[in-house]
């Protein structure tokens, strides 16, 4: 999905002779997610990938499922997640269906003794606390508040913050997540009528070859299960590489917003998308300017998905009240829309300083039983207020 990239030494030509100095052969390895039919990198190690010394038990991460109730309006406060030392055990899924898991993430340590690589799902890690470098075989990518980081499947990554205080929303996908469609013309390029371009990309930098031996621990998720993998060379021994895939970052402080004169609908918003369902960015934006127009949003009925809001700055403007980190889920089939008097309100407004993340999916979202506990109780209730 970005745009071509190289960092390190190359061969001039891919699958031919390429010597380390003691003319032994750098290791080739191709990087797709999808087979040999799309995007792909050229991955140029020091020593083999594949040198392992010991694979412990799997653990079982697979997250217990709410039977009950699906068909209901719910919301949760994500900052009562309690912080966790560890990055992995700090990730707790909250939303799940066959295409995605939706997890939130409160870390307060970097990853000092292990790497990590998901086996089954590109991964969106938006910032909403914190700052810190992301480090892989591909080199460094500096995040902070607001920022996505989106990394391919299959890559072995490990993450240092700069403080212990750090909240992340992390979307899970099965399914490789791209730029929208309609934004990218036959050759990728992002069109110009595109809220971003590939200037507001932060691709990889500082390549640092690890030539290290020793035990080195990846963890590897895999159809709901952890791995303990140890193998003999640092996963970090890259020399060079080149290609379109690769993992990246990318602001929302960066989307430019699309408005018109009367209420634009959320695909506006659309900022990344997946197999059956989307992410969309909500940013700071000037009004609607049709002299009648009403800036909150109409009553909608998501028939055919769920939509999953995650509040990240401001008072958005459909309701009355929403705390920083506050997630809520409607269900397709039930209609909803702004909390009464908020249409009246929005009347005459000239902008609005709201940051929200929103995750549509066109398959239902099951509840999990740890997002319960993070439950503001009788949401479904709150349009009756003032009624």
């Amino acid at each position: 999905m970005p745009h071509y990239h190289t960092l390190g030494e190359i061969p001039k030509k891919r699958h031919t002779q390429f010597r380390r100095p003691d003319g032994e052969l750098y290791k080739e390895e191709l990087f797709s997610t999808e087979g040999f039919s799309n995007i792909y990198s050229l991955l140029y190690h020091v020593h083999p990938p594949t040198a392992i010394l010991k694979v412990g038990a799997p653990r079982l991460v697979k997250p217990a499922i709410v039977e009950d109730m699906e068909m209901l309006h719910r919301s949760f406060q994500s900052f009562q997640l309690a912080p966790s030392d560890d990055f992995i055990e700090s990730r707790v899924i909250v939303l799940t269906n066959n295409d995605l898991n939706i997890a939130l993430a409160a870390p307060k340590n970097s990853m000092k003794d292990y790497f990590y690589k998901n086996g089954d799902s590109d991964e969106v890690l938006f910032i909403h606390e914190g700052s810190g470098t992301f480090y892989s075989a591909y080199g460094e990518i500096k995040f902070e508040y607001g920022d996505y980081l989106v990394i391919p499947r299959g890559t072995v990554y490990r993450l240092e913050f700069d403080s212990e205080e750090n909240r992340i929303l992390i979307i899970e996908s099965h399914s490789p997540v791209h730029y929208p469609k309609r934004y990218c013309g036959g050759f990728n390029q992002l069109l110009e009528h595109s809220p971003f371009c590939e200037r507001d990309i932060k691709q990889p930098k500082n390549l640092k070859t690890y030539d290290e031996e020793g035990e080195f621990l990846i963890v590897i998720k895999k159809e709901d299960k952890l791995y303990d993998y140890t193998y003999k060379y640092h996963p970090f021994d890259l020399i060079g590489w080149d290609g379109c895939h690769y993992p990246f970052a990318f602001s929302i402080h960066d989307y430019e917003p699309i408005t018109g004169r009367i209420h634009m609908p959320p695909p506006i918003h659309q900022t990344f998308e997946g197999y059956n369902f989307v992410i969309c960015s909500f940013v700071p934006r000037l009004y609607d300017y049709h002299p009648d127009s009403i800036p909150a949003p109409y009553f909608h009925s998501n028939i055919d998905s769920d939509e999953v809001m995650y509040y990240v700055d401001g008072q958005f403007m459909s309701k009355n009240h929403v705390d920083r980190g506050q997630m809520s889920l409607h269900p397709g089939g039930i209609p909803h829309g702004p909390t009464p008097g908020a249409a009246e309100k929005s009347i005459g407004q000239k902008g609005t300083e709201e940051l929200a993340v929103m995750i549509d999916t066109f398959k239902p979202l099951r509840v999990t039983q740890a997002a319960l506990g993070l439950e503001i109780k009788d949401y479904h209730l709150h349009w009756l207020e003032g009624l």
